[in-house]
């Protein structure tokens, strides 16, 4: 699993039900498997919908890290290693392969974890995707 599934996992929890093997059914599906597709273009199965900030604010010391704009502290909230190397591994996960760490490359990072949260299903406030 790559630093996303990590950051996905932490907020969501683990998905229980994607170890399960498919239940088996001898009927037709009545309706056509659709799929979808992130902004990277990366197939996922979307999950219930979690109110993101509420669920970091619960994390104990989410009032000491400023997680809603620095990537580091939001790495730091969910129990992640923030160092460059992770960092950078998480930017070519999301489609960025010219990450170097300034200032301008960890607000994309974060705006793009909030974005990639969302289209998995998060309900992440709309100051924390501009």
């Amino acid at each position: 699993m790559g630093i996303f599934g990590s950051i996905k996992n932490a907020i969501f929890g683990n998905d229980k039900t994607e170890k399960q093997p498919p239940a088996t059914s001898t009927a037709p599906p009545t309706t056509p498997a659709t799929d979808t597709f992130n902004n990277s273009g990366v197939k996922f199965e979307p999950t219930t919908t979690v109110d993101v900030a509420e669920r970091l604010d619960k994390i104990e010391g989410s009032d000491k890290l400023n997680w809603r704009t620095s990537i580091v502290d939001l790495l730091k909230l969910l129990s992640i290693d923030p160092s460059y190397e992770n960092r950078k591994q998480l930017a070519g996960e999301l489609g960025r392969t010219d990450y170097e760490g300034t200032a301008e490359d960890n607000i994309w990072l974060h705006k793009r974890v909030m974005q990639e949260i969302a289209d998995h299903g998060g309900n992440v406030p709309p100051e924390l995707l501009k």
